[in-house]
């Protein structure tokens, strides 16, 4: 069943949003700071092509962590946890739509603070 919604998932919208991670991942991989942000972009868009299935828990958050995720909201966090948040809400408009946009609900979280979060 999980391997059926992703499928469906990717067709529906979840490409595009992995597509946006993985050029914000391409934009901070630019400068030698930024890899470690980037590196991090490219494993949501990961996550953003095949979520069903995934849970998300948050870690530890050391200084690094913190300092992270500081830096992400402002330079990229907030635009892509709005547009999962717009999806997300396009998704639950129908009934048939509310798992991907829980899904899509799971993903602006992580966008807001990607950094001490892990996948399994």
């Amino acid at each position: 069943m999980k391997t059926i919604l992703n499928i469906l998932w990717v067709l529906l919208g979840g490409l595009i949003l992995a597509i946006q991670w993985f050029v914000t991942g391409l934009l901070c991989c630019i400068t030698i700071i930024g890899i470690p942000i980037g590196i991090q972009c490219f494993k949501l868009a990961g996550l953003s092509l095949w979520p069903f299935g995934k849970t998300i828990s948050y870690g530890h958050f050391g200084a690094g962590s913190v300092l992270g995720n500081i830096i992400w909201i402002i330079l990229f966090g907030w635009e892509l946890a709005l547009s999962h948040l717009m999806v997300g809400a396009f998704f639950c408009i129908t009934i048939i739509g509310i798992p991907f946009g829980l899904q899509c609900f799971k993903l602006a979280q992580v966008s807001l603070f990607p950094f001490g979060v892990t996948f399994e």
